[in-house]
């Protein structure tokens, strides 16, 4: 998938008065910054014992979509494939949380997803990113 594609995807998805992003690294951190968060309200609710809103189910999905896709496999090697690995297993604890299995590891997912976060943070300089 391209950049370009993933960008039409994620602002599809994203609230409409949202700032526009054209930076590829950016376009990156705020799709996993958004996942983080989605999955932060996915985590409260289920702790909780409350129905996940579904308007973050469908937005962490969707930015598990648009990450998974964007990645470059050729390019990437290893590092791509542990990338979709990890998308993939958040994208399996959403979808246990979804059917209310109480052995969902939401949490886990948030906090694999928040040190990838934190780690692309950290290479943005080194890849045209603005600093964070």
């Amino acid at each position: 998938m391209s950049i370009a594609l993933a960008r039409s995807r994620y602002r599809q998805a994203q609230s409409a008065n949202a700032a526009e992003v054209d930076n590829p690294h950016e376009i990156i951190l705020v799709t996993l910054r958004e996942l983080e968060r989605s999955l932060s309200v996915l985590a409260t609710s289920f702790g909780e014992g409350v129905k996940a809103p579904d308007e973050h189910t469908s937005r962490a999905l969707t930015a598990i979509y648009i990450l998974q896709s964007s990645l470059d496999f050729e390019k990437g090697g290893d590092i791509a494939t542990s990338l979709f690995q990890l998308y993939e297993y958040s994208r399996q604890q959403i979808l246990a949380l979804m059917r209310r299995d109480p052995e969902a590891q939401i949490v886990a997912a948030r906090d694999c997803i928040s040190d990838v976060m934190s780690a692309w943070r950290q290479i943005g300089p080194e890849v045209g990113g603005k600093p964070s």
